[in-house]
């Protein structure tokens, strides 16, 4: 395993961090344990996780993924060998009504809510990382372009979020901070309000990236590298697209868009041909298609950590091999290549 630093944390983080939230769905918890233990084996120190978890988000599964996680830190002993991130959700009044109602405004009431109730949850006293899920104001994420802005939904300033998030680092329920679904925007104003005010730095930024979407590249990669705040990637194979698996209108049992088709978000038509030639390009090259795709995430240089997710333990252990693989450079070229053909197809 490889371990890079998270910002000036002190915390060195494995490249490759065990996603979880399958667990509580379509993994229980017998299945999420091995996931750990292996994960645990293979050099992850890594786990990330989330109040709303698992997914797709259900009232009857909502913080189930922590509770998982909490019982195996318990059962094993090994809270001082992992370094846990979790999540606080932003607004969802129209899809997670049973959040807190909701009206989840990234205010102080609703975070110092969350904050407790996932501390229960993971049976820790600390969280490490915790992030913001997504933005409370109106804005571009979860792949929506064409920002259009609204005078009347500005939501919750975002001086009492961070201030909130300072009260919990001094209250020592908190290590660190970070954002998830941010902007640039939004991270440089979170960043600056740091400054001016001595607030907690954000640290860390988990946005989507892969070889369909590296619309990251474009302003916050060099923000990330210019304050020192590590990319943790997720959805690095495209909700399983990269595989290949679903190519030809595929449809495997037990899949995650087989079971959840609703989540097509690199499922149009211009990903299944992008996906297409990066299929081939990696059995050219005599390379498992998931693995190089993984691999070119976890290669690139402003990702702290990229985010691993399986519901097989053979899944997982081919996920975890994507380590040791290195991508020559007629192979990088090549993926420019097909990026150049076909950019940000699933953004």
């Amino acid at each position: 395993m490889q371990y890079r630093p998270l910002s000036n944390t002190g915390l060195n983080v494995s490249a490759l961090c065990l996603g979880t939230m399958t667990f509580g769905e379509q993994n229980s918890e017998r299945e999420a344990f091995e996931q750990l233990d292996m994960a645990l084996d293979s050099g992850v120190n890594f786990v990330d996780t989330a109040e709303m978890y698992a997914i797709p988000p259900r009232a009857e599964t909502m913080g189930s993924t922590e509770r998982i996680i909490g019982n195996w830190l318990k059962q094993r002993g090994c809270r001082d060998r992992v370094i846990i991130a979790t999540k606080v959700a932003g607004p969802g009044r129209d899809w997670l009504p049973y959040i807190r109602g909701g009206n989840n405004q990234l205010d102080r009431g609703n975070i110092l809510a969350a904050v407790e109730d996932s501390l229960r949850r993971l049976q820790t006293d600390v969280i490490d990382l915790y992030q913001l899920h997504w933005p409370a104001r109106q804005t571009n994420c979860f792949g929506q372009l064409g920002y259009a802005h609204k005078d009347d939904d500005e939501g919750v300033p975002l001086l009492e979020t961070l201030r909130t998030l300072g009260d919990l680092v001094e209250q020592g329920k908190i290590r660190f901070v970070g954002v998830s679904n941010e902007t640039p925007w939004g991270l440089m104003r979170y960043l600056g309000l740091a400054e001016s005010l001595g607030l907690p730095r954000m640290v860390s930024i988990q946005n989507p990236y892969s070889l369909l979407n590296r619309s990251y590249e474009i302003g916050l990669a060099e923000i990330g590298h210019r304050e020192r705040v590590g990319l943790l990637a997720y959805s690095p194979l495209g909700f399983g697209v990269l595989s290949g698996k679903y190519l030809a209108a595929s449809q495997p049992a037990g899949a995650r868009l087989t079971l959840y088709p609703h989540y097509d978000r690199y499922s149009n038509a211009q990903a299944q041909s992008a996906t297409r030639e990066y299929v081939a390009l990696a059995r050219d090259h005599g390379l498992d298609p998931a693995q190089m795709a993984l691999a070119f995430v976890t290669s690139r240089p402003f990702v702290a950590s990229n985010i691993i997710g399986a519901t097989t333990n053979a899944q997982l252990q081919a996920n975890l091999a994507s380590i040791d693989i290195e991508l020559g450079e007629q192979l990088l070229a090549d993926i420019e290549a097909i990026h150049q053909r076909h950019p940000n197809p699933s953004p």
